[in-house]
């Protein structure tokens, strides 16, 4: 009887922590509602979970040999020499499925306003303020956005999907009626701290920078079951997700930047309970110092910011705004897979010979 008792109580814990779990641990997960329990150790904000999205796999070369001719400089030739070296093939010839990975997407050090449309019709003052946002990097980087009538380069939806962006210039290679980045659920009663938090780290992707915490020192830090039960309870992410988003770290061959930084707007906020010394990974809440000044490095600011900033309209020929601001046609809403599409959908070299 004891022996039944005692399974019993157990059983009855168990469900007990099952519940606070779902009460107490909750986080926010791309866009859906969230409530502010910090889980441990000094944490301000909840983790941003956001998914940064990446071409298809036979895209992936394409988007390689696109970045390299909008930018050389993104093209792998030191990190190409020195992983030679390390793995003893001097003298012979990467394949292009190593080099694709190796590959950086940065736009280049001439500066370039990059237009942008919304996938849905768009009151002015959000669009107004989610443009502010983007803009906020041209603080010192010669990246500017501006808004136009027809089809943007960068093409957001505030639809279902979370947040994500294409990694810099892979965007080009998105179809023009899918989006390059989404912002679920933004409305102009979205906190100011959510504009810092999300849409500027979502716009540090579109400039090109990959996340922060997968940096191989930060990534040493995390206990990987730790890691495994914590993101399982909190977003019901599966081992592989965990593995993608958090374990696997960076090839440092491959990143044109400034030492590991856990404040990074680029960095996810992670909890010291899933670490190894049991502190905390800080993440970025705003853009910092550091941010900045890498921005302001890859992207140097040659003129002053009131002649890169704009908020002028874009008009494009009426062909290549069918389909613009003021219709929802994002490929969630149409039941579509929105990380792949069909080949006859891509987009045409001779289209990316006139960027």
């Amino acid at each position: 009887m004891k022996r039944r008792e005692a399974m019993l109580r157990e059983a009855l814990e168990h469900i007990a922590k099952a519940v606070d779990d779902a009460l107490h641990d909750h986080v926010h997960v791309c866009g859906q509602s969230h409530n502010h329990h910090h889980e441990d150790n000094g944490s301000a904000a909840e983790p941003l979970t956001c998914i940064p999205k990446t071409l298809p796999a036979r895209l992936l070369e394409r988007g390689a040999r696109t970045a390299s001719q909008i930018n050389p400089v993104n093209a792998p030739v030191m990190a190409g020499l020195f992983a030679a070296q390390q793995e003893g093939l001097e003298g012979q010839v990467l394949e292009p499925a190593r080099i694709a990975v190796l590959t950086t997407k940065y736009w280049g050090a001439r500066p370039r306003r990059l237009t942008v449309s919304f996938m849905e019709s768009t009151p002015t003052d959000l669009r107004n303020r989610i443009l502010a946002h983007m803009n906020v990097w041209t603080r010192t980087g010669s990246i500017s956005f501006v808004w136009t009538a027809g089809t943007g380069e960068i093409r957001i939806s505030r639809g279902s999907g979370g947040y994500y962006s294409y990694l810099g210039t892979d965007v080009l290679l998105i179809p023009r009626q899918r989006q390059t980045m989404n912002l679920e659920g933004f409305t102009m009663s979205t906190p100011e701290s959510e504009y810092k938090r999300v849409i500027r780290h979502e716009t540090g992707h579109t400039l090109g920078c990959p996340h922060e915490h997968m940096r191989r020192d930060l990534v040493a830090r995390i206990d990987p079951q730790k890691a495994y039960d914590y993101f399982w309870r909190t977003q019901r992410w599966d081992k592989a997700m965990v593995d993608s988003q958090v374990l696997t770290s960076l090839d440092e061959r491959s990143l044109m930047s400034t030492p590991a930084d856990q404040t990074s707007i680029m960095c996810y906020q992670l909890p010291g309970s899933i670490t190894r010394d049991g502190r905390p990974i800080l993440g970025g809440a705003d853009i910092n110092a550091t941010d900045y000044d890498f921005i302001g490095r890859i992207y140097p600011r040659v003129a002053p910011a009131a002649a890169l900033v704009s908020d002028g309209v874009v008009e494009l020929e009426e062909s290549e705004a069918a389909g613009g601001a003021g219709r929802s046609f994002g490929p969630e809403a149409n039941g579509v897979d929105p990380n792949d599409w069909d080949p006859s959908e891509d987009v045409r070299e001779e289209y990316l010979a006139l960027v």
